[in-house]
């Protein structure tokens, strides 16, 4: 079985509840979306938010993936930067505590704060301060910090550092690991379609996407055409389609499962505890089919709940959901 490492924004979610969408039109954040703001955005934001109720957790992407991988029982990774500061300690903490390996760089810019915002709908939308993780670079990447690793994930929101992205696929691919990429956003993915085609085309092994997002990367298409397309970049493609379930293909093998029939209180994280589910069966040699089961059944656990705070039974149920079979 392959280890597995992330890599990718250390961030703090701050998630509040809203009763409707005003707010997001005010603040100018897309419902849905993932907008980066500035740090004077985000002292007004912060100002705004001690009024609200809220709760903390530790966040970005590719460590919630690997937040699954840590609770079903593997020994994940993760790279990224944070701050010298309470929540950068904090964030620390939280990796440690849940069984994830965290290479972490500390510097003096404030640890990264996703502002997440969920609507009565279960529709999450993120206000994303990215501070110190804005700082990661190439060169604060080793070879030795992949060494004992066989698959990288990465997810797309590290696409505003285009130097930092390639090099730590081109790392490593060179050292003969698996790459799969979550594409991580449509409105990322829009603003910067031909970078990520590029790295999908030049490094990516199993790539990720839900509806908007494959649409986005495929000049408009519908989830099937995308689907085929995106097949034909990469080793495996996935479309996550929410309440639909979710279809995948490698090569002339094509699959759809269901999704789990729940109530969504927040789908905060459901595409990265997706991901997460799928890697976790993929690394073990698992049929297709069976890596979007387990995709799928996070998925469902973790709309359950506000942010990805699943209880110690939670957990319990899914290892012996996942790894009873």
């Amino acid at each position: 079985m392959e280890k597995i490492i992330g890599v990718g924004n250390a961030l703090v979610d701050v998630l509040a509840r809203i009763e409707g969408e005003n707010i997001l039109a005010e603040l100018s954040l897309p419902k849905g979306g993932m907008t980066l703001i500035d740090e004077e955005f985000q002292k007004r934001l912060s100002g705004r938010m001690r009024t609200m109720d809220t709760s903390m957790a530790v966040g970005g992407s590719a460590c919630n993936a690997m937040l699954v991988l840590a609770n079903l029982g593997d020994r994940p990774g993760f790279l990224g930067k944070v701050g010298r500061d309470a929540m950068g300690d904090f964030f620390e903490t939280e990796c440690r505590r849940q069984g994830i390996e965290a290479s972490l760089v500390r510097c003096d810019r404030h640890t990264g704060v996703a502002n997440t915002f969920i609507t009565p709908d279960g529709e999450r939308t993120f206000g994303t301060c990215l501070g110190a993780a804005a700082q990661m670079s190439a060169d604060e990447i080793a070879a030795a910090m992949l060494e004992g690793y066989g698959l990288l994930h990465v997810e797309g929101y590290l696409v505003q550092n285009h130097e930092l992205i390639e090099s730590v696929c081109s790392l490593a691919k060179s050292q003969g690991m698996m790459v799969s990429l979550d594409l991580a956003s449509y409105n990322v993915v829009r603003a910067d379609l031909a970078f990520f085609r590029h790295l999908v085309g030049q490094y990516v092994d199993i790539v990720f996407a839900n509806e908007e997002e494959c649409a986005a990367f495929t000049g408009g298409k519908q989830p099937k055409e995308a689907l085929d397309e995106m097949a034909g970049m990469a080793r495996v493609a996935v479309v996550k389609l929410g309440a639909k379930g979710a279809c995948a293909k490698s090569g002339d093998e094509t699959c759809m499962v269901p999704a789990h029939r729940v109530e969504a209180v927040d789908t905060t994280a459901a595409g990265d505890f997706f991901a997460g589910g799928f890697l976790h069966s993929y690394v073990r040699g698992e049929s297709l089919e069976r890596c979007m089961s387990t995709g799928t059944l996070l998925s469902a656990k973790v709309i359950q709940v506000v942010g990805t705070a699943m209880s110690p039974k939670a957990w319990e149920e899914v290892r012996e959901e996942v790894i009873g079979r």
